[in-house]
Formats: structure tokens, C-alpha cells, sequence
């Protein structure tokens, strides 16, 4: 698990074990939330007006109900600001998940975005499964090839085909869709890993349940391995350092999206993670869930 030559929270390369699980093939989609959401009544985070007392001295046209949508900008920004491409939109949820306007018609197969940590695990207790430990999700992510750069190899493509939704060009202003591509692509559009899931890599990030730390949490005791089924960190190390006034804790996604690319985020790998704040929703982040052996699940 994990990777010493990319990123610095990858590091360091160590053993894990996991217990036996099954895992969904892919990623839970805007259909499968809509049932979930017509069988409970439930109300996403986003399409709820935020807690002021939550967020002092906020902005009134921020406290809302919405979401964080991407957008790409006319001309070459400041990658260091990332309201140069990201907006905060009233109305946008997963039923609106481009903005107030837009609709979930034709994109039933596609992953469900703007779903909060508590949304995912709402419909992961709902559906009778779980979701996947960050161990769990990058063992499962590299298909059995074992310390492979992506889920399908070493090679960023194989022969010659495109293996996942990324960004091809410039980013931020320039997407040449030469994946066939330009948003979230439908689960199922790019061939699965060695385990038989889908979308591993790109589309969208994925939640998991750890706590986000600045690097791999490796028993001191023992620097190659972990013990059976350690989680990766915990919530008071999840805080943001650079953000000390805001105290919401933050999870470990992985499997980066098609907003990833070469020349800034080469998060579409099984090691690649990253820290979101559980409150934030976004039109890049999904999940899936994952079943033990001794859970009685039901298929959705």
C-alpha cells in the first residue's frame, strides 16, 4: 500500500491486511440513489440550508442549500486560487448535479455526485453493506497487481487505449476529451481492473471511511506492515493545519476523477489519496460500498 515517489501523503510504501469483503463493481449511481432517496424520504446535505452557527462569520448567500461545481475558465488562472475554477451554487445537489437548471435525464448511469460523507453513509447502512476502509479500497483498486503504478498497470495507457474518465490537456482551461469524455462518463465506460470493478481510476473520487493524515500511519513497532485492518488515522489528526480556525474534519478519498490530469493532479492511481472536509460536496466525489462476509446485504 501506498507509494514513495509521487505525492508525499502516498508515503511510505508498507504492508496491510485486510479481512475477505466484496466490494460493488462500481461506482453507486444516480438511479440507485434516486431509489434509495424515494424508498427513505432522505435529504441530502446539500439540498439542506447549513448550520450558521457552524460556519462563523460566513457569507448569507453562502449559507444555502448547494453545492461546489467546477467550471473551466476562459484564460489561464491562478491555479493557487481555486475559486478560479471552482463555485459554490445555490440549488446544485445530486438531482441538479451541473447547477439549479440542470437534470438527472439521460444520466441515470452515471455515478451519483454532491453527496456528503453522512449521504454516502446513509445509503451504505440503507443498502445493508458498508463503506471500504482506505486499505480496503486501494486493495481492491490494484486488481491483484501488486505495487502497479495504475489498477491496470504500469503504462498510463494500454495498447494505446485510454483506461480511464481523466483530463487529456491543459488544465484547467483545456480538456481535449481524447478519452471520450469531457464530464463524469457512465460506470462501466472503461474496461475493469484485475478484480472485475469498474472506474477505479478517474470519473470520480470515492469516500472512504478513515480519517485523513499527512502521511501513512505505520506502527513504529513494525515499519513493514500494519495490523489486520488498521485504520489509516484519526479525527482529531484529520484538521486541517493550514486552517486552524475551521474544525471540520476530513476523510480520505481516492481514485482521483475526470477533472485529474498530468499537468496537476496524477491522482488516477491505487496509492493517490486525498483529504475532503465532510461537510464538502462536490460534483467530482461518489463512492461505493463494500460487504463482509458475515453482513446479510441486499442487492440495489
Amino acid at each position: 500500500m501506498g507509494a514513495d515517489r509521487f505525492y508525499p501523503e502516498e508515503a511510505p510504501v508498507h504492508t496491510v491486511t485486510v479481512s475477505g469483503f466484496w466490494m460493488d463493481t462500481h461506482v453507486v449511481t444516480n438511479a440507485q440513489f434516486a431509489a434509495f432517496v424515494q424508498a427513505t424520504g432522505y435529504r441530502t446535505l446539500a439540498e439542506r440550508p447549513p448550520d450558521p452557527t457552524l460556519y462563523p462569520g460566513a457569507q448569507p448567500d453562502l449559507l444555502v442549500p448547494g453545492s461546489a461545481v467546477f467550471f473551466m475558465p476562459t484564460g489561464r488562472v491562478d491555479m493557487g486560487d481555486v475559486h478560479s475554477r471552482w463555485a459554490y451554487v445555490p440549488g446544485t445537489n445530486w438531482r441538479h448535479p451541473d447547477g439549479p437548471e440542470s437534470t438527472l435525464e439521460g444520466r441515470e448511469p452515471e455515478p451519483v455526485v454532491h453527496v456528503a460523507f453522512e449521504d454516502a453513509a446513509a445509503y451504505a447502512v440503507w443498502a445493508g453493506k458498508e463503506l471500504p476502509t482506505e486499505a480496503e479500497w486501494e486493495f481492491a483498486a490494484r486488481g491483484g497487481l501488486d505495487g502497479a503504478v495504475f489498477c491496470w498497470g504500469d503504462e498510463f495507457k494500454s495498447g494505446g487505449r485510454y483506461m480511464a474518465n481523466t483530463w487529456q490537456g491543459q488544465f484547467p482551461i483545456r480538456n481535449l476529451g481524447a478519452d471520450g469524455f469531457i464530464g463524469r462518463a457512465p460506470v462501466g465506460s472503461f474496461p475493469p481492473n484485475g478484480y472485475g470493478l469498474y472506474d477505479m481510476a478517474g470519473n470520480v473520487w470515492e469516500w472512504t471511511i478513515d480519517w485523513y493524515s499527512a502521511r501513512h500511519a505505520v506502527d513504529p513497532d513494525s515499519p513493514c506492515c500494519t495490523p489486520p485492518n488498521r485504520r489509516s488515522s484519526t479525527e482529531a489528526l484529520s484538521y486541517d493545519p493550514d486552517q486552524p480556525a475551521v474544525r471540520i474534519p476530513r476523510k480520505v478519498i481516492k481514485g482521483g476523477s475526470y477533472l485529474c490530469a498530468p499537468n496537476y493532479c496524477r491522482r488516477y492511481r491505487p496509492a493517490a489519496r486525498y483529504p475532503q472536509m465532510i461537510d464538502t460536496t462536490t460534483c467530482h466525489i461518489g463512492f461505493r460500498c463494500i460487504i463482509h462476509p458475515t453482513q446479510t446485504g441486499k442487492t440495489t
